[in-house]
């Protein structure tokens, strides 16, 4: 991996958490992704299962996690299973975990080879009374693709039909919401590599480069500080392109004039990160853009601060809405018979802001979450309002990072440049040293 060691203390918390939830005389059993196929003998690059990761460090595919905390067997209260190497494995694909490192990444003492499973695994469901199996239940998700949980689920339920069966993610989604300060550290330093990222782009953008190379210089500096990649497709989109929201063709010219929309988050340890700035193409918001912008700045920092223990995102985006519904009528793009003639369940405003503000941030970028529960101190979002007005080819959204407290939320991205006068001085300073 390109990142470096994580203090394996993250993982065996995380396993504690989650047995605690478990009930008596169950086993839980987590898998690992598959390599997906690409076409032909090649295949995608792999991605750690954020469940399997989480409980456990371990950063490889075929890779099995048992869980039975009151295991009348002593010493099975954790096990997991790695794929067994040779020779022709090591030349063609590299190095594998051995059975020590695995130990050392995870904190698991009892580590199995992979073909060693079945008997070992047999006998210790026959001790237990249920089963907890892990499936993806991200209420956005939809595939026809199967995962190597869920069929191991179904050969578990054909082998082992009287067992009582449950599910592991209402557990991992109360878990994951709240994050450790283990974790937050690991997140910071994710953020960190965006920051940096975004400086380069600060220094590079110009009249004339194209969206691809922006992306290039974003990619380049990930990888240089240890970065997995990106979190999530990147979407550098200039002009009318910002008015897109999931614009990632990233294949036109940034031109003089033109604001310029980048949200790109950096993954480092498996977690993610999540940045959005609106800059200008050549370092000066026209005062049109500079209007929108600081409107959408405001309502940013206000929404911020309604990131509090006890609200939910329900009651959180209706206020936000309200804070753009007044942005709006400032800069004159509804007016209040557009107010009063609007359809409740999509309100004026939403022309020409229509996404949500916020969403929980961790391993996924859209984390694994209850979006009905009431925001509690260590949940992760991000905070993102934005204002597009495609008939002025104006596209605006700025985004942060926000750790709950109880206090007050604290802003992750708080060193990343995001006000004008900021932006246009760091734009500004490079043109200076150029000439």
């Amino acid at each position: 991996m390109k990142y470096e060691p994580i203090n394996p203390e993250l993982f065996k918390l995380n396993r504690q958490r989650f047995m605690r939830k478990m009930l008596p005389d169950s086993i839980a059993i987590f898998n690992s992704n598959d390599l997906m196929p690409r076409n032909g003998d090649t295949y995608f690059p792999f991605r750690q299962n954020s469940d399997l990761f989480y409980l456990s460090g371990l950063d490889q595919e075929e890779t099995v996690l048992v869980l039975f905390p009151n295991c009348i067997k002593e010493g099975f209260e954790e096990i997991a299973f790695i794929k067994r190497t040779n020779e022709y494995i090591s030349q063609w694909e590299g190095h594998k975990y051995t059975k020590q490192e695995a130990r050392e990444i995870s904190g698991i003492d009892r580590i199995y080879w992979l073909d060693d499973m079945e008997p070992i695994l047999n006998e210790l469901i026959l001790l237990s009374k249920r089963i907890f199996v892990n499936t993806n239940e991200n209420d956005k998700y939809s595939t026809d693709v199967e995962s190597r949980d869920i069929r191991f689920a179904k050969k578990l339920r054909d082998r082992y039909p009287v067992h009582k069966y449950h599910r592991a993610q209402p557990i991992m989604k109360k878990l994951a919401m709240i994050k450790s300060s283990l974790e937050i550290e690991v997140m910071q330093r994710a953020v960190n590599i965006t920051a940096s990222a975004f400086n380069k782009v600060l220094e590079f953008v110009r009249p004339g480069v194209m969206e691809y190379e922006i992306e290039a210089e974003i990619t380049a500096e990930f990888i240089r500080n240890r970065a997995t990649g990106h979190a999530y497709e990147p979407i550098i989109a200039s002009g009318k392109n910002a008015c897109v929201l999931h614009y990632i063709n990233n294949n036109q010219e940034c031109k003089d004039g033109d604001l310029l929309l980048m949200d790109f988050g950096a993954e480092y340890a498996n977690y993610a990160s999540d940045l959005t700035r609106t800059i200008p193409v050549n370092g000066k918001f026209s005062n049109r853009q500079a209007e929108v912008y600081n409107a959408v700045l405001r309502t940013m920092k206000t929404a911020t601060s309604m990131l509090v223990p006890g609200t939910t995102l329900e009651e959180y985006n209706k206020e936000v809405g309200k804070l753009i519904e007044s942005e709006l009528l400032d800069l004159k793009l509804i007016d209040k018979t557009d107010i009063k003639n609007q359809d409740p369940k999509w309100p004026a405003y939403k022309k020409y802001f229509m996404h949500g503000t916020s969403h929980h941030l961790g391993l996924d970028v859209h984390d694994l979450s209850n979006r009905y529960a009431p925001i509690i101190s260590g949940m992760v979002f991000t905070c993102e309002p934005g204002i597009y007005i495609p008939e002025e080819g104006i596209g605006v959204r700025i985004e942060n990072d926000i750790l709950i407290t109880d206090i007050e939320p604290v802003d992750l991205m708080s060193h990343i440049p995001r006000e004008v006068e900021e932006i246009e001085s760091l734009m500004n300073a490079k043109v200076d040293i150029e000439i």
